[in-house]
């Protein structure tokens, strides 16, 4: 017979656990950023540009669904030359009238022209410059300005702008720029933008007048509009 096992002293609480060992968590295992503090930095500002976007966005989407804003409008709808020629002594002899519109089609938008300057441009080179006076656009609304150039200016031309001239002069058209140089403002409601400072450019076949005739009769031409904020 097998021997009688012997009383057991004390209570018996099996095998002996194994003592816990410490765990070493690395750098970027487990929670936090993978690749350290940079990489927690680059997310914030993400998060952050992805958020002043987003804001931006909403704000525009905002306001133009309120206000619905349009593009304002410039024609010149009449251009004359009474008088176009060159001297001996390059001084061009000129006698520029046009007339200009300006068209706001906003329903919720008024306009101030704190500051209007315009630039007759022929050959690249500008023959005079004039202010026109100020003035404030309200809701869908079209203004007529004119303005009136008339003197002698100094203009070297080149060899190929002399062979323009040559054939301008021939047709009796003339191609000549008109640039304005304006400082404005919008209004929206009761509150007013800061200054904003565009720059309109129009292209122009002005014909020469003689004795109340023209060559040919002056197109209206639609201009070009740089409406740059900051210069």
């Amino acid at each position: 017979m097998a021997e009688k096992q012997g009383h057991l002293n004390g209570a018996y609480y099996g095998p002996a656990v194994p003592p816990k060992q410490n765990s070493y968590l690395r750098p970027g295992r487990g929670g936090g950023c993978a690749c350290g503090c940079g990489c927690c930095l680059l997310k914030l500002i993400f998060n952050l540009v992805l958020t002043v976007v987003v804001t931006v966005g909403l704000l525009a989407l905002l306001f133009w669904l309120i206000f619905r804003p349009n593009l304002v409008k410039f024609h010149v709808t009449d251009a004359e030359l009474t008088q176009f020629n060159f001297t001996a002594t390059n001084t061009l002899n000129y006698d520029l009238k046009f007339n200009l519109t300006i068209r706001n089609p906003n329903r919720r938008i008024g306009i101030y022209y704190d500051r209007i300057e315009v630039r007759p441009i022929y050959g690249g080179q500008r023959l005079a410059s004039e202010y026109l006076t100020p003035f404030y656009q309200g809701h869908k609304n079209t203004t007529t300005l004119g303005a009136e150039f008339q003197g002698q200016q100094l203009v070297v031309l080149g060899t190929s702008e002399q062979s323009d001239f040559s054939s301008e002069q021939a047709a009796g058209v003339y191609d000549i720029d008109m640039k304005l140089y304006l400082r404005v403002r919008f209004k929206l409601g009761k509150i007013k933008t800061f200054h904003i400072k565009p720059r309109v450019k129009c292209g122009l076949k002005v014909p020469l007048s003689s004795s109340g005739s023209a060559a040919a009769a002056f197109q209206t031409e639609k201009c070009e509009i740089d409406w740059r904020i900051f210069r």
